[in-house]
């Protein structure tokens, strides 16, 4: 369809403080809860259980390794006990081998059970975005951009399983694993190596929150001049022809430089603060270290400890530091996961205008008599489009719609299909509400040709298999000769397999526009809406395809919407429009008879061709 004659204000961009981030980040993980534990299905709950099982057997095999490490040593050194000394440092050596591969096997069985329960919760909140998305009504549409709107779902759906993963396989298990080191440290040594390490945990972790905190911002920046030269450059790619007529692709060229710019000022700050996040964690695990290792040192040097607790000891330090190292990085990546998916369940949670009653029912076409009772309607409410419209089109009658830029030609085309609701009156379908039927058979009842057919980037008999679902080639070869296009078609290299290219763009406009009427003559609506369908074409091609719309509104209903009134001479019926209102109305001869502002309209346009 033509652009509205209003269009809505977008929202202004929003920035949340930091508590409003903590209270979207638990919003999320209560979101994604349900894809983890899902009611009714139990196949999914049995994988989680399986994991986490896998996981804690995994942490504690990981646990109990460094205990053959240590009896290794103590029986190289002569210091083990009885039951070191008769395994012997070789059978020692091979159970530590043992289980470290224990350990391997235990992770690997917990990431074959989670696989598949990741991949289904980021499948399934793929498919509920897409959907939504398809959902929302056309006022979002006209304001989104499709650059920044894909990113946000591109971010989301991978933001998902990253969650899931990291939440439950990182987090968890490094809270596990520290209790359990914590407590052995408690138990085989003294409180001092308990206390060495709990400070040096809780400063490393005070630290690398404080700081991530600080880079999350920094990385949310970044973000958005990702997003914005994402949006530059599709929306650039997407007006390519626009470019090329302008001689702007040195313009386009600045203009997305200057996006990347400003985002390559944010990544070289979110570079600088991970420098210093990463010094600052080695610099705090380090002195850990050194204290816990000097500790066991002097343990050694009294006596109290053999070589193989030292080498315990140190095994165990690495086992805290190897995790943490990477918590500043898994910390921020949950956060910004949490971020990216606030901002898709934002997008879900973003309502629909237009939405099926609760006791809506489908639509039932008889005659296919449209009726417009007293519509009023405005895209803003200060500024109304359509005031106080009365027309009735009976069944199988053709009424077309004239009349200046900016008097609601093409939203009375909308409001037909409901794209928006009417502020007040009502538009009825053999005598059916619109607004208590359900939009899927009301749009399945009308068959639509606009102004600019766009194609889907795949093959010719793709796109006219569009109007109906399952259709046979023979049914679509009868819609491409119905549409006076199989010859062309047929005259292909490739035939019906020929690919359109992006937005049709390999076809010339009329080509198109038969395409076009071809998938809508395939669907074989009984009502048809074509909005201004042949104002983009020259007046030889116009005419060839007036006659192919002529022939395709046979026994419908037809309501065309145009600007240029030699294409609606042969109307059952012209509504002519101004301000919102009906002005004239009647067939050709008669309008131009009065005189009036039809009369006018036609002098002028038959002046303009002469």
């Amino acid at each position: 369809m033509s652009a509205p004659d209003t269009a809505p204000t977008g929202a202004k961009p929003f920035t949340p403080t930091a508590q409003q981030e903590r209270a979207s980040g638990w919003r999320t993980i209560r979101r994604v809860t349900p894809y983890l534990w899902p009611v009714g299905m139990a196949w999914v709950r049995r994988r989680v259980v399986l994991a986490l099982v896998m996981l804690v057997l995994a942490k504690i095999v990981a646990v109990g390794t460094p205990f053959f490490y240590k009896a290794a040593v103590d029986a190289l050194a002569g210091e083990g006990v009885g039951w070191m000394l008769a395994i012997g440092a070789v059978g020692l050596t091979v159970a530590y081998g043992v289980a470290r591969l224990m350990e391997i096997g235990f992770q690997e069985l917990r990431n074959i059970f989670f696989t598949r329960v990741g991949q289904r919760a980021l499948r399934q909140l793929a498919l509920e975005t897409f959907q939504h998305i398809h959902r929302l009504s056309l006022r979002y549409h006209i304001t989104r951009k499709t650059g920044g709107l894909s990113r946000i779902i591109e971010r989301g759906v991978k933001g998902v399983e990253f969650l899931l993963r990291f939440l439950l396989f990182s987090i968890f298990p490094l809270i596990l694993q520290l209790l359990m080191i914590a407590a052995i440290f408690f138990w085989l040594f003294d409180v001092w190596y308990l206390v060495a390490v709990v400070v040096t945990i809780t400063l490393y972790v005070w630290f690398t929150f404080r700081i991530t905190e600080w880079r999350v911002t920094q990385r949310r920046i970044m973000n958005q001049q990702d997003t914005d030269a994402n949006q530059k450059a599709i929306d650039s790619l997407l007006n390519f022809e626009t470019v090329k007529y302008f001689n702007a692709e040195g313009m386009e060229a600045r203009r997305y430089d200057g996006a990347m710019a400003q985002y390559e000022e944010a990544a070289v700050k979110t570079n600088y603060s991970l420098a210093f996040l990463n010094f600052g964690q080695a610099l705090l695990i380090t002195a850990g270290l050194v204290v816990v290792m000097v500790l066991a040192a002097m343990g050694v040097q009294r006596g109290d400890l053999t070589v193989g607790d030292f080498v315990m000891v140190n095994a165990y330090m690495i086992q805290i530091t190897m995790p943490l190292n990477f918590l500043g990085t898994v910390y921020r990546e949950i956060r910004q996961a949490l971020v990216d998916m606030g901002e898709m369940f934002d997008l879900l949670d973003q309502p629909p205008d237009v939405r099926d009653a609760p006791d809506a029912i489908p639509l039932q076409v008889g005659r296919g008599t449209v009726s417009f009772e007293g519509v009023t309607f405005g895209y803003d409410a200060a500024r109304p489009i359509l005031k106080g419209i009365d027309l009735t089109l009976a069944g199988g009658e053709t009424v077309a719609i004239v009349g200046p830029s900016g008097s609601g030609k093409s939203t009375i085309g909308r409001l037909l299909f409901r794209f928006y609701d009417v502020t007040g009156g009502a538009i009825r379908i053999d005598g059916q509400d619109l607004r208590a039927i359900t939009q899927s058979s009301l749009h399945g009842a009308i068959g639509v040709v606009p102004q600019d057919t766009v194609l889907f980037n795949d093959t010719i008999a793709y796109n006219i298999a569009y109007g109906r679902e399952g259709a046979t080639q023979a049914e679509i070869e009868a819609a491409a000769r119905a549409a006076r296009i199989h010859e062309f078609i047929a005259s292909l290299p490739e035939g019906y397999d020929t690919a359109v290219g992006e937005r049709g763009l390999k076809l010339s406009g009329g080509e198109k526009q038969r395409v076009g009427i071809a998938r809508t003559l395939l669907k074989n609506p009984p009502i048809l809406l074509l909005d201004e369908a042949t104002s983009a074409l020259d007046t030889q091609t116009e005419q060839s395809i007036l006659e192919s719309l002529r022939q395709m509104g046979q026994g419908r209903t037809v309501l065309t919407i145009a600007h240029r009134l030699s294409t609606v001479v042969d109307a059952d019926r012209i509504i002519v429009l101004e301000d919102g209102r009906i002005a004239e109305e009647g067939r050709h001869e008669v309008l131009l008879a009065k005189g009036g502002r039809y009369a006018a309209m036609w002098t002028r346009q038959s002046s303009d061709v002469e």
